[in-house]
């Protein structure tokens, strides 16, 4: 037997060396596994954190966090509600975690703010929508023009879709039932006028820019006016009721109610006629707007969204916003009280709210904190629509029960003083909302509402909804189509001019200039005939004297109360100075 050399290998030995070998290349291959998926984990993790303004894949599922397990129960309601969109947590929305405003607590009224250019018009869209497809009409007032895309289904793209998926709405494109309505025909959709009396002094005070001295006396010439029964229908009614009541004939007529200075006078006729040169005179006549023409649902029961015109806002923004203000008191004034329905009769969307609150009177501003806390009864929402909360006084933004807050602006320290005021309104949570105000994308907001116990909601930072319908204005035929099928242009369609006071004052006037006429030839006459009866010159002249005007055998007198009747007797006003119901 040969000896084993130092160049053979043992077999047993070969074998060890191999398994450990093929041991150490698989533990290789597991570690390169291992590697690769820690990689592509910790790469999924940066792209999720980069993509805060942008929507995360559809298959994205963010992980549950204590926040948005708060979120989710406490925007859960027993009862219907619209839905706004989803909680954002580190740039990606939470699908679980909805956000939502019960119906039934619309009537406790809300606010959109937020500044230029970060969604305030789609989120007005988006509720819009939901309110219509739940059976509650809606009156928006479009400023930009662009609401009349309502009419006609919106257009999907990739990235809609991407949005839409990841914050688990169900997006289909939809277009909604819509009446078109300008301000006395000035654009395109149905008039709607009201008659200068309906209108009311105090409303009226606030467009034509009267202070309070020449408001008060304002009042005092349509308390007249409803004395004596004369309607005020239009703008030429009231100046000449102005101007008959400062006349020789008409001094004594305004005495008995208090006076009225002649330069007062001069200014409200001066208001009166750069007003009508605005081309204001179309919003005010007949046929006067019933408002209960707003609380009108489709045949396949969504509710018809009132889409109210106001082109060139800048141009006249007291006369716009206060016809706002018109329609809301002319609703707490025809409609029942409901108490607190399911959901809303209808839902108010006050655009561009601070025109209203800008240099309005002490008394207006009582009126308007009266009318939006008591309207709430007659099941009708209120959703003031402005840049910053600072826009609405206190006692009105005390009321407004849910909040929906877009991106403020701090440039200033007068925004900044905003910003920090509107940080201090929320119930505390973990946000720091000053720095967030100022972070939020466009199309998201700080939202808190009040729940069906009436106790706010947490505070939550959402990313909105789309709108289902077109997000821009729609097409002409489109626009024409809608006002053509109107069952209102029939209606409202043909301005109507009837008896008024004007005609009425200005035949009192011809028939006073008749009789200074007759008095002047009876006159003259009778100087004739003193030159012919020279012998009984003195008893011809102690024989005349000038009667003093009988009220009773006035036969004018009789035609202006004969003509009163039929206009209504002593009228009545409301709150807010408008007519009252009877």
């Amino acid at each position: 037997m040969s000896s084993q050399t130092g160049d053979q290998v043992d077999p047993a030995r070969l074998a060890q060396l191999q398994a450990e070998a093929a041991r150490a290349a698989a533990d290789a291959a597991k570690a390169r596994a291992e590697a690769a998926e820690a990689e592509a984990v910790a790469a999924a993790t940066a792209l999720a954190a980069a993509q805060v303004s942008g929507a995360p894949a559809a298959t994205t599922v963010p992980a549950s966090s204590a926040l948005a397990d708060q979120v989710a129960a406490g925007y859960t309601f027993t009862g219907p509600a619209l839905a706004l969109g989803a909680l954002l947590q580190d740039g990606s929305p939470d699908p679980a975690a909805q956000v939502r405003i019960p119906l039934g607590m619309l009537n406790r009224h809300a606010l959109v703010a937020g500044a230029t250019g970060t969604g305030k018009t789609r989120t007005l869209q988006l509720m819009a929508e939901s309110l219509s497809a739940a059976g509650v009409p809606v009156l928006v007032a479009d400023i930009k023009g662009d609401l009349t895309g309502l009419t006609v289904p919106g257009t999907p793209n990739d990235k809609l879709l991407e949005r839409t998926r990841a914050i688990g709405q169900d997006w289909t494109p939809s277009s909604f039932p819509v009446e078109l309505f300008t301000l006395g025909g000035t654009g395109t959709g149905v008039p709607i006028r009201t008659t200068v009396s309906e209108f009311g002094p105090l409303l009226l005070s606030k467009v034509l820019g009267l202070n309070q001295t020449q408001e008060s006396s304002l009042g005092l010439i349509f308390h007249w006016a409803d004395t004596q029964g004369l309607a005020l229908l239009d703008l030429p009614d009231l100046r000449a009721t102005v101007q008959f009541l400062t006349s020789d004939e008409g001094k004594a007529e305004l005495k008995a109610i208090g006076g009225l200075s002649a330069a007062t006078a001069g200014v409200i006729l001066r208001e009166l006629v750069t007003l009508e040169s605005q081309g204001a005179a179309a919003f005010f006549g007949e046929p006067a707007f019933a408002v209960t023409d707003l609380l009108r649902t489709a045949p396949d029961g969504r509710g018809v969204v009132s889409a109210l015109e106001l082109p060139a806002v800048q141009d006249r923004p007291a006369l716009f916003s206060t016809f706002l203000m018109w329609l809301l008191a002319e609703l707490f004034e025809v409609l029942p009280e409901v108490g607190d329905p399911e959901k809303p009769r209808l839902v108010f969307f006050f655009d561009e709210a601070h025109l209203l609150f800008d240099d309005a009177s002490p008394q207006l501003l009582d009126q308007v904190v009266r009318t939006v806390r008591l309207i709430r009864s007659k099941g009708v929402g209120i959703v003031f629509v402005t840049q910053s909360p600072k826009d609405v006084p206190a006692d009105v933004l005390g009321q407004l029960g849910s909040r929906v807050q877009h991106a403020l602006r701090a440039f200033t320290p007068e925004d900044a003083a905003a910003l920090r005021a509107a940080a201090r309104t929320y119930p505390s949570s973990s946000y720091d909302l000053e720095q967030v105000l100022t972070q939020l994308g466009t199309g998201e907001a700080i939202v808190t509402v009040l729940g069906e116990t009436g106790a706010p909601t947490p505070v939550a930072w959402t990313r909105l909804r789309a709108p289902q319908a077109s997000m821009g204005a729609a097409p002409d035929a489109a626009v024409l189509g809608v006002v053509a099928a109107s069952p209102l242009a029939a209606r409202y369609g043909t301005p109507v001019d009837r008896q008024s006071a004007y005609e009425l004052l200005t035949a009192r006037a011809q028939e006073a200039a008749a009789r200074v006429a007759a008095q002047q030839e009876a006159a003259q006459q009778e100087k004739d005939a003193e030159a012919a009866q020279r012998e009984a010159e003195r008893d011809a002249r102690s024989s005349y004297r000038p009667r003093a005007r009988s009220r009773t055998a006035d036969p004018l007198d009789s035609f202006l109360r004969s003509a009163g009747t039929q206009l209504g007797r002593e009228l009545t006003r409301t709150l807010l100075g408008t007519l009252r119901r009877r």
